[in-house]
């Protein structure tokens, strides 16, 4: 997906410092920001105060606007805004957690241990967050193992939504993303 007029319009005002334009980005984009935080909170087994999370959402859009939004200068359009940003706000939540966990007894003691029964959470080792090479990888794939890469690195969404989405069922959703990172891998060695 590419960037759409709107948010090439918004990104173009928000660097030139338009009037309303940091308001407009935050009403567009604050939804995915939380999205993201909740989504890699439960993925670390990791449980937020309503706080914490407020606090989070606050250090990705002070990492979009730091040295005069230097992030979104950086951007280079071949995706959609949204992805972008989800991965930015990713990175800046996992440190901005691992930082945390070693400062605060509170926030590391907050780890649940697993249900056996509840379904595989991967860790953050089984992803793949190179944004570049996982694009360039997935010239490789086709059809669903391609869409279920997409979804899953570069979207953050979960097996469910994952399922949901390309119709597949959600305990396919990991043998999958084994098979289709093998054949990244594969592709990558070659």
């Amino acid at each position: 997906m590419s960037l759409s007029d709107i948010d090439r319009d918004l990104l173009q005002r928000c660097l030139c410092g338009g009037s309303r334009a940091w308001e407009d980005f935050v009403d567009r984009f604050l939804g995915l920001v939380v999205h993201v935080i909740n989504h890699t909170t439960q993925a670390r087994s990791i449980r937020i105060s309503p706080q914490d999370r407020e606090d989070l959402a606050a250090e990705v859009m002070l990492a979009v606007v730091n040295d005069d939004f230097a992030v979104l200068r950086r951007f280079r359009g071949d995706s959609s805004l949204a992805t972008y940003l989800t991965v930015i706000a990713r990175r800046v939540v996992v440190r901005e957690l691992l930082k945390r966990k070693s400062s605060s007894p509170g926030l590391a003691g907050a780890v649940d241990r697993a249900d056996p029964r509840a379904p595989h959470v991967p860790t953050s080792e089984e992803r793949i967050d190179d944004r570049d090479e996982i694009e360039q990888l997935l010239l490789s794939l086709h059809g669903p193992e391609a869409d279920v890469i997409r979804m899953y690195h570069l979207e953050g969404k979960t097996y469910q939504e994952i399922s949901s989405s390309v119709g597949m069922p959600e305990n396919s959703i990991g043998p999958t993303l084994s098979r289709a990172r093998a054949k990244m891998r594969q592709a990558r060695a070659e």
